[in-house]
């Protein structure tokens, strides 16, 4: 570990992430694309002109952050003139590309697709296309194109606190608009242009078109599909919910552990090539071969993409038969994929992965060294256990803060599953082959899907047992930072037994402490009046410390609209509450002017007034009459009485909030 430490690429690597997250977050660098590809120019001949080692380490170090910032830049398509947007009128017509096939909603069929050309001119762009499901019998595939005016819309943010920011998500993958196409509002192009991923879906395609004579069930063949083809999409929510409680979700997704068996199998199979004249090099490049094969056929997604890459480097690195291969190969990878993809850095997925294996490279060998039993079953099982924990290690706080939950019993599940899952993928590999060469006897088929239907039962069991499943626990990003920094210096302490690394421990524990106390109590001190979004209904809460006081009239035991708030600003107690009418907070008064109409109260001045249920009032005369500070309208009101109020908002010149457009509105003291 110590040589992966000093291993010099590692040093890059973190001035390169530093360099992709100032300038995503900042958009610090505005010169154009030439200039800054000029200054990484400048910064190369620098290194080579100064003769000083430490200035020489420094100017490497500045090179690095200015290829994040670069690598941005670069990846970023509004930076670029032929940007779709930037040409874009009133009545433009475009054609689109369907560059991904994404998990449909419930009342619209979604793609990503490329902007190819407006009004005839060549363009660049990706964005978020919805087609409603009955506008085509006939869902589009990859490398279809379409013909269409389309209406641009920006993506919306979250219009609750703490709720899946779909905006953020979709910005960090380069898209930053949508689409919603009707029936009969677009016009499906005979294209015969065929890119890397149309020829994957196709062979995809035709693997699942045959899977699906032998009668697999729907969950065996949606997890089938997930196994080996990458693609999740068919898996229904409740089979992933049972996964991700089980800790076992990773089985769902092609990943570093899929690619890692399947490397471990390769090598296996082609072994005796070694006996041969070049055989190293013919094995390696024979098994690169084949891990890109698989990676295509699993549709070139950014998970497939990201694992195969990091197992590439590490089968070549194991060619050379050198030491720390693997840590070599795992930064050497990170490094390559950081600067043709900066935004997987963004990538729940990415970090997760590269976590998991640093913390199995950084504890696994020292955990089973602890113990080395000497039956050969036992000693492979103990490997599992430690390799199993050296992940946890590297993931938990990461994520607790994503996912907001621990599932007790992931080493169970992965004990029971992970033994099988080369047994499974080879099996799968089989079932694939000889279903498309239509040679795939009945029995064999049905035992497969028994088999994949008695791992789905053992995760739902797993599942179901909620007194090992931790929920509903919420950490800041500054508090995860501080785990990794006692986890890290807790390890190394445990690695190396030294009083010095005792005590940067035992600060680093303080800190973690210190974080947690400041966070408690400004959660004790908290108090704010929240108008929360919900189409068709008023929620209404007031919250004191950890207290809220809601008015509402739904079911508010899984609501979505403040499962979100309360589990993130540690809300423990929900207790109704009728405002009637008006709420006194602080210095302003709030008042509520529900469908009966009423709002006079005597004695009030300037109050901040909350429309709901689209009372039937004359505004205007509300105006005039208590002349209100801000009028808010939220989701219980129809639309149209909203645009009128606005307008009349408007000529008036008082501040008018539409939590349907803008999100919650909060009022804090």
């Amino acid at each position: 570990m110590k040589r992966l430490l000093n291993y010099i690429l590692l040093h890059f690597v973190i001035f390169l992430t530093f360099g992709i997250c100032f300038q995503f977050f900042t958009q610090f660098w505005n010169f154009g694309v030439l200039k800054i590809l000029l200054l990484l120019v400048f910064l190369t001949m620098l290194i080579f002109i100064v003769q000083n080692k430490i200035l020489s380490t420094l100017s490497s170090f500045v090179l690095f952050f200015f290829i994040g910032i670069s690598v941005v830049c670069l990846n970023d398509d509004r930076n670029y003139d032929s940007f779709y947007e930037y040409h874009l009128k009133e009545n433009s017509t475009v054609i689109l590309q369907i560059h991904a096939v994404l998990k449909p909603g419930n009342y619209y069929q979604k793609y990503e697709a490329n902007v190819l050309r407006v009004d005839g001119k060549k363009t660049t762009g990706t964005l978020l296309l919805n087609i409603q499901t009955a506008a085509s019998s006939i869902p589009l595939n990859v490398d279809d194109q379409i013909f269409l005016q389309p209406s641009l819309k920006e993506l919306n943010p979250p219009l609750n606190p703490h709720q899946f920011h779909y905006k953020s998500y979709f910005a960090k993958q380069g898209i930053y608009h949508q689409i919603y196409s009707e029936k009969g509002q677009f016009l499906r192009l005979n294209s015969k242009v065929n890119t890397l991923l149309g020829l994957s879906e196709k062979v995809r395609t035709q693997i699942q078109e045959s899977l699906k004579k032998h009668h697999f069930t729907k969950d065996e063949l949606a997890v089938m599909n997930a196994l080996l083809l990458g693609q999740r999409q068919e898996i229904s929510k409740a089979l992933i919910a049972d996964y991700q409680r089980a800790g076992a979700v990773h089985i769902l997704a092609v990943s570093g552990l899929h690619v890692g068996v399947l490397l471990l199998l390769l090598s296996f199979v082609f072994k005796p090539l070694e006996s041969i004249q070049y055989g190293k090099f013919l094995k390696t490049i024979t098994i690169v071969f084949l891990l890109w094969m698989f990676a295509f056929i699993a549709g070139l997604s950014a998970s497939v993409v990201r694992a195969v890459t990091m197992f590439t480097f590490l089968a070549i690195g194991m060619s050379f038969r050198k030491k720390n291969v693997i840590e070599f190969s795992f930064i050497s990878s990170l490094l390559f994929l950081l600067v043709i993809k900066p935004m997987f850095l963004f990538d729940v997925g990415f970090q997760l992965s590269y976590f998991a294996v640093f913390g199995i490279l950084w504890t696994q060998s020292k955990l089973y060294s602890l113990w080395k039993p000497k039956i050969k079953i036992v000693d492979y099982f103990w490997q599992l256990v430690t390799v199993s924990i050296a992940a946890q290690i590297g993931i938990l706080p990461l994520s607790i803060y994503y996912f907001q939950q621990f599932p007790g019993l992931f080493l169970f599940s992965n004990l029971v599953i992970v033994p099988f899952l080369g047994t499974i993928l080879m099996g799968g590999v089989f079932v694939i082959i000889s279903s498309i060469l239509e040679i795939l006897p009945s029995f064999l088929a049905e035992i497969y899907g028994t088999i994949i239907s008695c791992m789905n039962g053992f995760v739902r069991w797993i599942s179901h047992q909620e007194e090992f499943l931790f929920k509903e626990i919420a950490i800041s990003f500054s508090f995860m930072l501080c785990w990794y920094v006692v986890l890290f210096l807790g390890v190394s302490f445990f690695l190396s037994k030294s009083a010095k690394k005792l005590l940067y421990f035992l600060i680093s524990v303080l800190l973690l402490q210190g974080v947690f106390l400041i966070e408690t109590r400004d959660q004790q001190s908290k108090e704010e009046v929240i108008i929360f979004h919900k189409n068709r209904f008023s929620v209404i809460g007031k919250r004191k410390g950890h207290k809220l006081f809601l008015q509402h009239d739904i079911d508010i035991k899984e609501e979505y609209t403040i499962k979100g708030y309360r589990i993130a600003e540690g809300i423990h107690e929900i207790e109704p509450i009728n405002f009637k009418n008006f709420i006194e907070f602080g210095d302003k008064n709030i008042l509520l002017v529900d469908s009966l109409g009423v709002y006079n109260i005597s004695g009030i001045k300037k109050p901040i007034v909350v429309l709901q249920y689209s009372p039937k009032i004359n505004l205007a005369r509300l105006i005039a009459t208590i002349n209100p500070s801000q009028i808010i309208a939220d989701g219980s009101n129809y639309k149209s009485d909203i645009i009128r109020w606005e307008n009349i908002c408007l000529e008036r010149q008082i501040s008018f909030y539409d939590t349907g457009k803008r999100g919650a509105f909060i009022i804090k003291k």
